[in-house]
C-alpha cells in the first residue's frame, strides 16, 4: 500500500448488518478519528436517504454526517440531471429516497410511457407485473437506469437477491442494456475520494463484496480490503484464487475490527 490518505467503507455487511453494529466497527472509526485519517462511506443501499443512513449509523454508535455518505441514489440523480434533464421518470424502488434525488420529475407508472425508468434496490415492490412492465419498456428502447447491479445483500435472516439478478435476465432476453450507476461503476469510488480530498491511490476501500466493493475499488487504484462478514462467501474467494490471471483482493481480514491492526502495520 502507498500513503494512507483516507478510508472508504461499504456500510451494510461491513459496519452494520440489518442496521445492527458489527462488533468493533465503532472502535475502528474511533481509531481513524484519533489519527485524523479521512473517511467516507459508499453504499448501494437505496432504502434510506443519506440523512437517514447517517442517523441509523449514529444510533448504532458510529456518529456520521450525511455529507460523508455517497449513495447510489445521489449518484443516479446526478446522472439523470446531466443526461436526461427534465425527463418524465418512473421510479421503482424499495424505500422513499426522493430526498436524495432533487430536481427529478417522478411520474406514476400508470401515466403512459415514461421517458426514463429508474430501478433502485429490490424489495416487495419488484412484483411480476412491475418487472414485466420494465421489461416491456426496455424492449421498446426506453432508457432504463439502475442505481446499481448488486446481486444480493445480507440481512439478519440471511441473504436476499437484489436488482442485478433481475437485470441480467431482462437484458439477455431483450437485447438491450440498462445503465448502472452505483457500485461497481468507477464513479462512486472517484466521487468518494473527491469528498475526502484524497487521491484514489491513497485510499483504502473496505467491503464485504469481492467484486462490487473490493476489486472495483482496486480497478480505480485504491487498495482493497475484503472482510469476512456480511455477504462474504469463502467459495467465491477460493474460485477467484484459482484463476491464474484473475484480480485478487489486496488484503483479506476477518472483520472491520481488524482494520486498525492492518493500517497500523503500514505506519
Amino acid at each position: 500500500m502507498g500513503l494512507l490518505g483516507g478510508v472508504l467503507f461499504d456500510i451494510d455487511g461491513v459496519l452494520v448488518t440489518s442496521w445492527k453494529p458489527v462488533p468493533g466497527a465503532a472502535e475502528t472509526l474511533d481509531f481513524l478519528n484519533s489519527r485524523d485519517i479521512a473517511r467516507a462511506f459508499l453504499t448501494n443501499t437505496t432504502s434510506k436517504t443519506r440523512a437517514q443512513i447517517a442517523d441509523a449509523l449514529t444510533e448504532a454508535g458510529m456518529p456520521v454526517h450525511a455529507d460523508e455518505i455517497v449513495t447510489a441514489a445521489s449518484l443516479t440523480a446526478d446522472y439523470l440531471r446531466e443526461t436526461y434533464p427534465g425527463a418524465r421518470t418512473v421510479l421503482i424502488n424499495n424505500g422513499d429516497i426522493a430526498g436524495d434525488m432533487p430536481g427529478i420529475e417522478f411520474v406514476p407508472e400508470s401515466g403512459g410511457d415514461p421517458e426514463v425508468v429508474v430501478i433502485g434496490g429490490a424489495g416487495p415492490e419488484f412484483t411480476h407485473e412491475r418487472l414485466s412492465r420494465v421489461y416491456d419498456w426496455l424492449c421498446r428502447g426506453i432508457p432504463v437506469v439502475a442505481m446499481h447491479r448488486s446481486l444480493m445483500w445480507t440481512t439478519g435472516a440471511g441473504l436476499r437477491i437484489d436488482t442485478g439478478m433481475y437485470l441480467a435476465g431482462m437484458e439477455k432476453a431483450s437485447g438491450h442494456t440498462a445503465k448502472a450507476v452505483g457500485k461497481p461503476a468507477p464513479l462512486g469510488f472517484q466521487t468518494a475520494a473527491e469528498r475526502m480530498g484524497v487521491d484514489p491511490a491513497d485510499v483504502v476501500m473496505v467491503g464485504d463484496d469481492l467484486d462490487n466493493d473490493v476489486l472495483a475499488a482496486q480497478v480505480v487504484g485504491m487498495t482493497g480490503v475484503l472482510v469476512r462478514t456480511g455477504k462474504f462467501q469463502q467459495d467465491v474467494l477460493d474460485r477467484r484464487a484459482e484463476q491464474e490471471f484473475g484480480l485478487q483482493p489486496n488484503h483479506v481480514i476477518d472483520s472491520v475490527a481488524d482494520l486498525p491492526d492492518l493500517l497500523a502495520a503500514r505506519e
